[in-house]
């Protein structure tokens, strides 16, 4: 299914995704909208991608993508998406701390030397799950935990 991604809005995503090893997607509002299947979230992550950033979230999408440990991340200036293009190196600034509290993640655009404030629109338990890396991350640790 990841060859295929985004194939009729850019065939070439799947193979710079993939050769890259990691990444961000840029999407709009609504992003996931009508991709309520789980597949929908496995194969960009499948890719190495770790961060949507949108200006707003479908429901349920957003929630798939929590699960396969994928960021859903919104513009908190929706123009700031004008601030990011194809190829740009981003990087995410105290995420870790940024999870643990309310504070917004600030995505670095290293290529132009900008910042970019977004927000992590989810529950506290959504939080930890992203934490662990997923859902399947933080039900082994949970169960680690228990065991112990």
């Amino acid at each position: 299914i990841s060859k295929f991604i985004f194939s009729k809005i850019d065939e070439t995503f799947p193979d710079r995704a993939s050769s890259a090893g990691t990444g961000f997607i840029l999407g709009g509002r609504n992003y996931g909208q009508g991709s309520s299947r789980e597949h929908a979230a496995l194969a960009p992550r499948y890719l190495g991608i770790r961060a949507v950033i949108a200006e707003s979230f479908a429901r349920i999408h957003k929630f798939n993508l929590v699960n396969f440990g994928i960021l859903p991340l919104e513009l908190i200036n929706p123009a700031d998406r004008e601030k990011l293009n194809q190829g740009d190196t981003l990087q995410l600034g105290a995420l870790t701390q940024s999870l643990k509290s309310d504070d917004p993640i600030l995505v670095l655009n290293c290529s132009k030397g900008e910042e970019i404030r977004t927000r992590l629109d989810v529950s506290t338990r959504l939080k930890a799950v992203l934490l662990a890396g997923g859902t399947l991350n933080a039900v082994k640790k949970d169960s680690e935990s228990v065991e112990t």
